[in-house]
């Protein structure tokens, strides 16, 4: 009886370590960069780096969301998507490929969204001549998840294509 609880028990702790690990594993500056590249690279954009000062930048106020995880803008001087989820461990690999996931909305052609439909977030990480990032993942007071992600240079200029 003694054994069996202690399997369960080992094999609970072995889910929750792997759980984790996966988590972690995805929030890496190299995962925010290969996802944000995968996106660039379909559409023919140079890829990015990652820059420490734009990632303190981006810790610093993913810090100050802690206690209430609002999806505002730091109105600092980089471009900048926000994420917020619950329920889920989100990941840094999450929150790029929901901003990706707007290209579907996004016309080339006029440069504007579908009606109703919201496609900055993907512009931003096209943006041609955004080459550098830095990216933040916290996880809030109430269990959310808020993610950052800032650019330099900015981009999403009003009447520029982003590529």
């Amino acid at each position: 009886m003694l054994a069996s609880k202690i399997n369960v028990f080992s094999l609970a702790c072995a889910i929750v370590l792997a759980i984790v690990h996966t988590t972690l594993a995805q929030n890496t500056p190299q995962d925010y960069v290969n996802t944000h590249n995968t996106a660039r690279s379909a559409v023919g954009v140079g890829n990015v780096s990652w820059n420490t000062t734009v990632q303190a930048y981006a810790q610093n106020y993913a810090n100050q969301r802690i206690s209430d995880c609002q999806l505002i803008h730091s109105g600092g001087p980089y471009g900048e998507n926000l994420f917020w989820g619950s329920g889920a461990p989100f990941s840094g690999i999450d929150a790029v490929n929901s901003w990706v996931s707007e290209k579907q909305y996004y016309n080339y052609t006029t440069n504007t969204c579908a009606s109703g439909q919201v496609c900055g977030h993907y512009t931003q990480v096209v943006w041609r001549s955004s080459t550098q990032i830095g990216c933040a993942r916290v996880v809030c007071n109430s269990g959310a998840i808020f993610i950052i992600c800032n650019y330099y240079p900015p981009g999403n200029y009003i009447g520029q294509w982003p590529y």
